[in-house]
């Protein structure tokens, strides 16, 4: 007999603006690594090495926000993800999602997930194994039906309803996926590399879902290396480096530049005042013909200001300068 939608459970509001929808503190994790080639010499005691995978992460997604990760590879966004969705266990710190163990059957009917590699039955169509998926939700047949036509049509596999899934691409695939990680209209959205094998086309729609859900009060945490759709996508992001939480904050925020620094677009720059400019600025790049975008320090804008002007140039326009997510995410994983 399938459970009926309409059964209540008992779970904190998610609109209480003082729960956050993912707590984690302290978050560590390790793992043994066995060495065979050493276990074949019989170095016992040298075949076991210990990899720390994730170090004291501590961060907090508060309801209704765009949470982005971000890493480069081997970072430790993946193995963090998989403890605060409860596949494998943190051996330090704690996770709490909307303020309860991930583990609590009530919390976990408000998530949806998408892991990194997704994984179906690929003899299976797409609306046979979002059924699948909605029957685990305990959705009833008619909300099930209604909710896959929807999300099909959502992700852009209308079409494809009736092929088996051994026919899909991987970017196809992808878009599954996302539909079954909404299946079940969740509160807490968690996507691990939601846009990795999407073509352009694919990457614009789930963006817009991704802005969709947000507008409905959704809360979405994802990890990403498209540091655009990051930049354009997130409230607030998370920069972790060899399981060291680097940076962590408003996006806005993050992006004032740490070295109080102005930027101008000039035009008509001679030879002895591009040289003085270059000596003083922190760059000058061209932007074609005679104009150029110069990023001065504060403290020596109103210098290289004047010596454009008494050169015969002119300032067309002078701005804080606002630094990129891809200039901060560089500068903190470098050498990483």
């Amino acid at each position: 007999m399938e459970r009926r939608s309409s059964e209540a459970v008992e779970i904190p509001n998610s609109n209480e603006p003082d729960v956050p929808a993912i707590q984690i503190s302290g978050l560590a994790k390790s793992f043994w690594l066995v060495e065979l080639e050493r276990a074949l010499e019989l170095r016992p005691q040298e075949m076991f090495r210990r990899i720390v995978a994730v170090r004291e992460v501590s961060l907090t997604v508060g309801s209704g926000q765009v949470y982005g990760f971000l890493g480069p590879n081997g970072a430790g966004k993946t193995t963090t993800i998989k403890m605060a969705m409860d596949l494998i266990r943190p051996t330090n710190g704690t996770v709490k999602l909307f303020g309860r163990e991930p583990r609590d059957p009530a919390v976990k009917r408000r998530i949806g997930y998408l892991p990194e590699h997704p994984y179906f039955y690929d003899y299976l169509k797409p609306q046979e194994i979002l059924d699948f998926f909605g029957r685990l939700f305990g959705l009833d047949r008619g909300e099930r039906k209604k909710r896959i036509g929807f999300l099909l049509d959502r992700v852009g596999l209308n079409d494809a309803r009736n092929r088996s899934l051994r026919k899909f691409s991987k970017g196809m695939l992808q878009r599954l996926g996302v539909a079954q990680a909404l299946l079940n209209d969740p509160d807490l959205l968690v996507l691990d590399e939601p846009l990795s094998g999407l073509d352009p086309m694919g990457r614009k729609e789930i963006r817009d879902i991704i802005i969709e859900e947000r507008n409905r009060g959704k809360t979405i945490f994802f990890s990403s290396h498209i540091l655009s759709d990051i930049e354009h996508l997130c409230d607030r992001v998370a920069i972790v480096v060899k399981g060291v939480l680097r940076r962590e904050g408003m996006l806005s925020d993050l992006l004032e530049s740490e070295r109080r620094q102005s930027e101008m677009v000039v035009q008509g720059m001679n030879e002895a005042t591009r040289s003085m400019v270059e000596n003083t600025a922190v760059s000058v790049v061209s932007l074609g013909a005679s104009t150029h975008k110069i990023v001065v320090n504060v403290d020596q804008a109103a210098e290289v200001m004047t010596a454009i002007l008494s050169g015969g140039g002119r300032v067309e326009q002078v701005q804080p300068y606002r630094d990129s997510l891809e200039s901060l995410f560089l500068r903190e994983t470098e050498g990483s």
